[in-house]
């Protein structure tokens, strides 16, 4: 299977890290350091080969290096699928993030053609048991890495919900105002709800006769479309329309694709995963990265680059080495961040190692591979 791979990095000005130049053989790598040394910054630049804010959602000037604020760049040097291409992203001071391929500006969403990745953060921890957004920002990622387009859809939806809304709270009651902007709204939440069920339809794909020491998750789309049958373009034209007294009465949209949550259930238990314990809900997060990631290996033809961040948080030693050999198994290029070298012994002599350290708020990585 032809491979996709960070083969080298260099960043400046980024977080704590005045200057990093990194270069990797496509095997996992370990980065391991105290709290606080600067290794979840390095896998928010890897992050930022990907559309979007990143892994931690950052605006451009406050991923710039303090007390310069001189602005950041990021170069890295990406094999994907037997061709290489140099990457580029900055922002100055000020300004809004760039992207340059092969030389040539591009726009985000390009990113997603020529690169898969697949991330989890520690703030994911409590996804199950937290509010809705960080559900619907999960199953959007999920469907971002099978479809790139997903965020031009969800950038038409919201740009046009916010039109809509500013009519609602204006009391504005003149039909042919709504008119225009519900269908541009139903044309594109169309095509969100299509994307986000295919992507769910890959996962299940994925899970399903996969040997895996992972718990396995039922998932559902839901919300007030699910419980209304609004899917499709001309169901949401209709409960736009319907809608518009209740939610003039509310100054917002009350239903649409931007209300839609994501459901789980522990499939073995049949738990809600908010019921669940807190290991059990490490595993089920882990389970989905690594189904989206076989699943991706399919549809792309090469796995995904997984930034996984203090993983091994709530992991026993069982299920770490599990973790492991599963990512090994994939042929998964993985960057992982713990506190300690010896939470990643189970991959001796498969993967590189970097140390990283920080003194006087400067973060420096000593490369270490242990072949």
């Amino acid at each position: 299977m032809p491979g996709l791979a960070i083969t080298s990095l260099f960043f400046s000005h980024f977080r704590s890290h005045r200057r990093a130049d990194l270069t990797f053989d496509g095997r996992p790598v370990a980065i391991f350091g105290a709290n606080g040394a600067g290794k979840t910054n390095i896998l928010e630049a890897m992050s930022l080969l990907s559309p979007g804010r990143g892994l931690r959602r950052a605006a451009p000037d406050d991923l710039a290096r303090q007390p310069e604020a001189l602005g950041w760049k990021l170069r890295a040097e990406l094999e994907s699928l037997h061709q290489i291409h140099e990457v580029e992203t900055h922002a100055g001071s000020g300004q809004s993030r760039t992207v340059t391929i092969d030389g040539k500006p591009a726009p985000q969403a390009v990113l997603g053609r020529i690169a898969r990745m697949l991330w989890l953060v520690p703030m994911m921890d409590r996804l199950w048991v937290e509010g809705a957004d960080g559900r619907r920002r999960f199953l959007d990622r999920m469907t971002l890495s099978f479809e790139p387009g997903h965020a031009e859809a969800v950038l038409i939806y919201e740009k046009a919900m916010r039109d809509r809304n500013r009519l609602l709270k204006d009391m504005v009651r003149d039909a042919s105002w709504y008119d225009a902007l519900e269908a541009r709204m139903a044309e594109a939440g169309a095509v969100i709800q299509a994307n986000r069920s295919a992507a769910l339809t890959r996962i299940a794909a994925a899970q399903d006769g996969a040997e895996t020491a992972f718990p396995v998750a039922d998932l559902e789309i839901t919300g007030p479309d699910a419980e209304t049958g609004a899917v499709g373009a001309t169901a949401l034209v209709a409960a736009f329309a319907q809608g518009r007294a209740q939610d003039m009465a509310a100054g917002r949209t009350l239903a649409g694709p931007h209300r839609a949550d994501l459901a789980a259930t522990y499939t073995a238990k049949s738990i809600p995963a908010g019921q669940c314990s807190t290991g059990e809900q490490k595993a089920l997060l882990i389970s989905l990265i690594l189904a989206n990631g076989r699943a991706l290996a399919e549809d792309f033809g090469a796995p995904p680059i997984l930034l996984l961040d203090e993983v091994a948080a709530h992991l026993d030693a069982d299920r770490r080495a599990a973790l492991y050999d599963e990512i090994c198994a994939m042929g998964a290029q993985a960057f992982m961040t713990g506190t300690g070298k010896e939470l990643f012994d189970g991959l001796q002599g498969r993967a590189a190692f970097l140390e990283v350290t920080e003194k006087g708020g400067l973060s420096s990585i000593l490369e270490r591979t242990i072949l």
